[in-house]
């Protein structure tokens, strides 16, 4: 059977009250997740303690921190994963800065280039926010965002996970790159 195939016995395993499906799951995705976690963590300043194997043991804690799942199959776990890293950077930013407040903010940044062709850097609170106000205007494309951006996902898984097709992504996250582009640029 294959990998991909593995997964989504594993999900409907511990969908169904196998306990020990979610520890297999997780040992199966391991290495995967680290990949997600090094992408994301790829352009954080030096200091900062929070490292690929830390962010990928918050996800798991986070994502497996209920009694059932929802995931319905590989794609749909990853983007619920893209979503648990996400908010785990966002809160470890805010504890910095709240650490931080009075003697000059910290700011975790990430590469623009992820979201428009700028070589800058974009603050992870910042692109937060903008993605807040991508939702309420449109939820499919903010989604499409975490998909991408933060888990790395393909247009063709994208678009399998929002049943969509694969044009319909490529548009929609042309959409939400200029959105985010024009958000971070306010100024």
């Amino acid at each position: 059977m294959s990998s991909e195939g593995m997964v989504t016995q594993l999900i409907s395993a511990h969908r169904n009250g196998d306990n020990h499906a979610g520890d297999r799951l997780f040992a199966l995705v391991y290495d995967e997740l680290h990949t997600m976690a090094r992408r994301q963590l790829r352009y954080r300043k030096p200091g900062e303690t929070l490292n690929t194997t830390g962010l990928v043991h918050e996800a798991y804690l986070k994502i497996f921190d209920r009694d059932k799942s929802g995931w319905n199959d590989r794609v749909h776990f990853f983007s619920v994963t893209a979503k648990a890293m996400r908010q785990i950077l966002v809160d470890y930013a805010r504890r910095v800065n709240a650490e931080k407040r009075g003697g000059g903010a910290h700011h975790t940044e990430i590469q623009a280039s992820l979201i428009s062709d700028s070589k800058e850097s974009v603050d992870i609170l910042d692109l937060d926010e903008a993605i807040k106000q991508l939702e309420e205007l449109n939820p499919r494309l903010a989604t499409i965002v975490e998909c991408r951006f933060f888990g790395g996902m393909s247009i063709e898984e994208t678009g399998a996970l929002l049943d969509v097709s694969s044009r319909t992504i490529d548009r929609d996250w042309l959409k939400a790159k200029s959105f985010l582009y024009i958000a971070l640029n306010e100024d």
